[in-house]
């Protein structure tokens, strides 16, 4: 059996992704499965052993160059690679217009949301079946759901993310046991304070561990450099990508943050994580996993340090 997921974004949508190949494996475990990707996520799939083959898709970058026959010319040679299997099953997990258009252009069935419970109820017209799964359960559950009810399996089998982290050499990292503090996100009104992250950094080295600072353009770096040179002892991580951010998460004992797609991949990783919410509900794509998470706040309740001292203790005392 050959088999396409269809999962191209965001970030933490991808991971969310993670467990249907599992599932998967676990049902079929000779199926060929692939998975087409934005390029920037590619790192994400290529974690999972049970991948056979990313197609990275640049739907993001193309969308800013559309005047530019070089786009054309890529978008060519997409559709090309993606054409050249034949599968029996395309599962559009992400239920955007998108990534239906995405799915129609590879060979074989093609399975997605109703145009009911679909993220955007045109997605249902690029698919040969449609499937009504309810969208009152976490975004974890629902692409486990539409893909046994796609390949007509059991939807009872444990949840496994199934991917570790890497190893590599991180010659910049301090010895000693360490927290990973991930303070940036895509929106302003998605931040923490930088007093509070301050008190968190500070608590943490109380009780011997090192708080790591990743960050990604300047600015999140400016945030960062901030906060750590409150807190001696801090670490401000280097320019990083997704799969060396991956091995790094596998060596911290615990890790914070917000909004963010980093946060899920911590928790996929059975990292003890603490997700913090400011201008979003975690009810639905909060992080959701095996290990110790904690989801805490929501749409216009922002977290305190008095709300996450207790939570982060228990974090620090599961991860021993």
């Amino acid at each position: 059996m050959r088999i396409l997921l269809v999962k191209t974004s965001s970030l933490g949508d991808v991971i969310h992704n993670l467990p249907v190949v599992s599932d998967l494996r676990r049902v079929f475990p000779e199926a060929q499965i692939d998975w087409c990707v934005e390029e920037a996520f590619a790192e994400i799939p290529r974690l999972h052993p049970g991948i056979d083959q990313v197609v990275p898709v640049a739907v993001r970058r193309w969308r800013g160059a559309l005047a530019q026959r070089a786009t054309w010319h890529e978008i060519g040679e997409f559709r090309r690679r993606l054409r050249r299997t034949s599968y029996d099953a395309i599962i559009d997990t992400q239920g955007l217009c998108k990534s239906g258009l995405i799915t129609s252009q590879a060979r074989g069935p093609h399975y997605g949301y109703a145009a009911g419970v679909a993220r955007e109820a045109l997605a249902a017209r690029f698919y040969d079946q449609t499937f009504v799964i309810p969208r009152n359960v976490h975004a974890v559950e629902r692409n486990r759901w539409l893909t046994a009810a796609a390949l007509d399996y059991p939807v009872d089998l444990p949840l496994n993310y199934g991917i570790q982290a890497p190893a590599g050499e991180m010659r910049w990292l301090a010895g000693g046991q360490h927290a990973l503090l991930l303070t940036a996100t895509s929106r302003d009104d998605k931040l923490w304070d930088e007093a509070n992250w301050i008190v968190i950094a500070r608590e943490l080295t109380s009780r011997g561990l090192i708080p790591v600072f990743p960050s990604g353009n300047a600015l999140e770096r400016q945030r960062v450099e901030r906060i750590a040179s409150a807190v001696p002892g801090s670490v401000v991580a280097p320019p990083l990508g997704l799969r060396e951010l991956a091995g790094l998460m596998g060596r911290a004992r615990l890790a914070i943050g917000v909004d963010t797609g980093l946060v899920h991949l911590a928790t996929a990783l059975r990292v003890p994580t603490i997700a913090l919410y400011t201008a979003s509900d975690p009810a639905l794509t909060g992080v959701y996993g095996s290990g110790f998470f904690r989801n805490l706040g929501a749409r216009g309740r922002v977290p305190t340090v008095a709300q996450v001292l207790p939570v982060l203790l228990a974090a620090e005392q599961e991860s021993r």
